[in-house]
């Protein structure tokens, strides 16, 4: 199965239960490809989590959602070491971080220290345990949602952190035809509690994956394509509108996101348009805008935009 089948067969296989956001079913699809994590911001009742639930199902994977409060502690994720009195010992009772797919749902309403359990879990691919350090199954993606419309009772997420999400994609609302679709899905009889009920086609199964991410990694990136994705990356360092612009994970995460998406677009090799075109989900979230451009009302997507117009793009 090649990268273009896997995304077909994805598209068709979300697109029965998730309507109107390509643009999310897109990323989560190579975030799988790349054992990569994404960040979701909308309003609430736009599918994020279900987006999660059904990737998961799609492709026969271990599903956890974690709901994120002010009071979740780190062992709420990781799990425990419960003392057995049979025998005197302690064993692993693990915590939901070891499925292969996890919802952290509402991921800015729990504090630091939790956050920095979820922080290594998102480098590292293990959590740490009383000073022992345990493997996370493989793949391990993690879909964290935020809703942008209500602050109180919530942190900011370090910048660290959010250096870690491969993409950070933002849904709305369902424009007028989504969403008459959505109600006539739900009027014959969907719920979206009730999942399992739903027929969704396998996409693949876990061992392809690590196939799929080598036909990434071998698509062709020609020198002038490197040279501008690292001058997108510059101008928006250099820019007087950012404060603290990507870092150079930010340029990785847009070459190798770059990749899968030519990949799944049939094609062999990157082009700057790929790039163009994913610039905005990969670094929006990785970029600090001045007070200046803030108060000016400046987003993040509209300076990644006057990059993209100002960079010269290679012929």
């Amino acid at each position: 199965m090649t990268i273009e089948q896997f995304f077909q067969r994805g598209r068709d296989a979300l697109g029965r239960v998730i309507v109107g956001n390509d643009e999310a079913i897109d990323g989560a699809l190579a975030a799988l490809i790349l054992e990569s994590h994404v960040l979701i911001e909308g309003p609430p009742g736009t599918a994020k989590t279900l987006l999660a639930r059904s990737l998961a199902r799609a492709a026969g994977l271990p599903f956890a959602r974690i709901q994120f409060t002010p009071d979740l502690m780190p062992a709420d994720l990781t799990g425990t070491m419960v003392y057995r009195p049979v025998d005197g010992s302690f064993v692993l009772q693990k915590g939901p971080i070891f499925a292969s797919v996890i919802v952290a749902d509402e991921i800015n309403r729990t504090p630091p220290k939790t956050q920095a359990a979820l922080l290594e879990a998102m480098e590292e691919a293990q959590v740490t345990i009383e000073g022992t350090s345990h493997p996370l199954p493989r793949p391990f993606v993690v879909c964290a949602t935020e809703n942008p419309i209500e602050f109180e009772g919530t942190y900011p997420l370090p910048e660290a952190q959010l250096d870690r999400f491969l993409f950070k994609l933002v849904v709305g609302y369902p424009q007028r035809e989504a969403e008459s679709a959505i109600l006539r899905l739900h009027r014959g009889g969907f719920r979206t509690r009730e999942l399992d009920a739903v027929e969704l086609p396998t996409i693949a199964d876990p061992g392809d994956l690590a196939a799929l991410a080598a036909e990434a990694a071998a698509v062709e990136v020609a020198d002038p394509v490197l040279t501008y994705a690292v001058d997108l990356v510059q101008w928006l360092r250099q820019s007087e509108e950012v404060a603290f612009g990507p870092s150079p994970r930010g340029s990785i995460a847009l070459l190798m996101a770059g990749r899968v998406m030519a990949a799944a677009h049939g094609a062999s090799f990157l082009t700057p348009d790929d790039l163009q075109t994913l610039a905005p989900a990969v670094l929006r979230h990785r970029i600090l805008l001045a007070a200046e451009s803030e108060l000016s009302g400046r987003r993040p997507d509209d300076v990644i935009a006057a990059a993209v117009e100002a960079v010269t793009v290679p012929r």
